[in-house]
């Protein structure tokens, strides 16, 4: 099925005791705040300056630190199986996206974007 999607957030998860840390980290760094993101107080976030691209810092409960990339797609179903299809594996479904395994075994996620998004200027069209 037609679909979009592109590469959207890059996310920083941390456990629990190193997140306020790595905020304040990342946010020097980037020389851009984190900064809460309103519904989901586990994450703190800023995009990137002349990038569609945000940076996320996630407050894991427990697990190692880790990096991992969000996808952002308009059809979740057919990103997935487009993934799928190039070697990933599903790992589990949390609401509105879907936790993946690459074929070396590193985490990702899809992520469903708002209606109207996504376009053929910011995000590639799989037919």
């Amino acid at each position: 099925m037609a679909h979009f999607s592109r590469l959207y957030a890059i996310s920083i998860d941390v456990p629990r005791a190193d997140h306020d840390a790595t905020v304040a980290f990342w946010s020097g760094a980037l020389g851009a705040p984190l900064e809460r993101v309103g519904q989901y107080p586990e994450f703190s976030g800023a995009k990137l300056p002349d990038h569609d691209m945000i940076v996320l810092a996630q407050r894991l409960g427990d697990g190692p630190a880790r990096v991992h990339l969000d996808f952002h797609t308009d059809d979740v179903d057919a990103e997935v199986a487009r993934l799928e299809r190039l070697g990933a594996t599903r790992l589990e479904r949390a609401g509105n996206w879907q936790v993946m395994r690459d074929p070396a075994g590193l985490v990702f996620c899809v992520v469903l974007d708002r209606p109207g998004v996504l376009t053929e200027a910011n995000a590639t069209r799989w037919d």
